[in-house]
């Protein structure tokens, strides 16, 4: 350090470049190149600035977007950077590792649903009451779209549901003993788009879980899924 202005860290030979590879030197000595010491503090200084161009293409992804370039006084090519740019960047590592190693958790978590899970899947989702004695019919809001979609996860004795497939815990979830009844609804066909088929869930409690997919397929894979594991 010292060589920049007042104020400017200049960090020598930060980048170090690799000794192996396709981009490894030959010697003076070697045997298949031979030329003067020009050539090769010439050859040198090239390969010396793409490497650094290269590190500089990284930095490049972070905050900053232009990376100074200065040459010392030994005639090699230097990054320079100030003492508040090494602190910025040292702290954008920082965020990118925290999020590396959540999305790390993320990516696990969903390769123990898939390896455990009976059945997976998003599917659309909406809840609602049964109706208990002497309450009235309720209105008709099958033009009602309060549909969400839900990651379901049928595993064990339990359906879970996640608000997203990369949640690392569930928002619900529901014993397979607690179900009572489980069927198909009518098609809905809402503006521009295609049909969607449906079946429901009753629990003992009353509650009931409307579900809906555009795949024909899925919803036959839960329905005998479900009639198969509650016994129904």
């Amino acid at each position: 350090m010292g060589d920049g202005p007042r104020g400017i860290e200049v960090f020598e030979d930060h980048f170090q470049a690799s000794t192996s590879g396709e981009d490894s030197m030959q010697t003076p000595t070697s045997s298949k190149y031979i030329g003067s010491n020009d050539s090769l503090r010439s050859i040198s200084r090239s390969w010396t600035k793409r490497k650094l161009k290269g590190a500089a293409s990284i930095l490049n992804m972070l905050s900053l977007s232009k990376l100074p370039w200065m040459s010392g006084t030994d005639g090699r090519d230097k990054v320079v950077l100030t003492a508040a740019e090494v602190e910025s960047l040292r702290s954008e590592l920082a965020a990118l590792e925290e999020r590396e190693a959540h999305f790390k958790a993320q990516l696990e978590h969903i390769d123990q649903i898939v390896r455990a899970a009976r059945l997976s899947g998003y599917l659309e989702m909406r809840m609602r009451w049964a109706i208990l004695p002497g309450e009235p019919l309720p209105v008709d809001d099958s033009d009602v779209d309060d549909w969400l979609p839900r990651f379901f996860v049928l595993q064990g004795s339990c359906i879970f549901w996640y608000s997203s497939c990369t949640d690392l815990s569930p928002q619900d979830s529901t014993l397979l003993s607690d179900v009572v009844e489980v069927g198909t609804l009518p098609c809905l066909t809402r503006d521009n788009e295609d049909k969607r088929y449906c079946f429901y869930i009753s629990t003992r409690y009353g509650l009931k879980y409307e579900c809906s997919s555009i795949s024909k397929i899925k919803v036959d894979s839960w329905l005998e899924a479900l009639w198969s594991d509650c016994k129904l």
